[in-house]
């Protein structure tokens, strides 16, 4: 099985790409976070994600972003097609796993 990569370009990672999306975006709400994205022209998509400081503790905010981002790497087709996408996070996120985010993006529909 060859390995699966998430290559740095897959990332969002300037202020103004965040922005961008933010400004621009179609919005999904779920229980704890919401998904933002926006149509790129790049040919991929591309994730980034932003955390509420309000949830308290950087090993606990890291542990969300390793989760949300493996959960990209190995799904990437549940996410909008040739988007950016922002997966802004809340205080109330619960989910523990990379299946369960993917399940919930399932829901979500986008």
């Amino acid at each position: 099985m060859p390995r699966c990569k998430l290559p740095k370009t897959a990332l969002l990672r300037k202020g103004r790409e965040f922005d961008r999306v933010y400004q621009r975006g179609i919005r999904r709400h779920h229980k704890g976070f919401s998904l933002i994205f926006c149509p790129n022209e790049l040919g991929y998509n591309r994730i980034g994600i932003s955390i509420h400081r309000k949830l308290k503790g950087a090993v606990k905010r890291n542990r969300i972003k390793r989760i949300v981002r493996e959960s990209f790497r190995l799904e990437r087709s549940l996410y909008p097609v040739c988007a950016d996408i922002v997966f802004a996070v809340r205080p109330d996120f619960s989910l523990t796993s990379p299946a369960e985010i993917s399940s919930t993006v399932t829901e979500l529909g986008t």
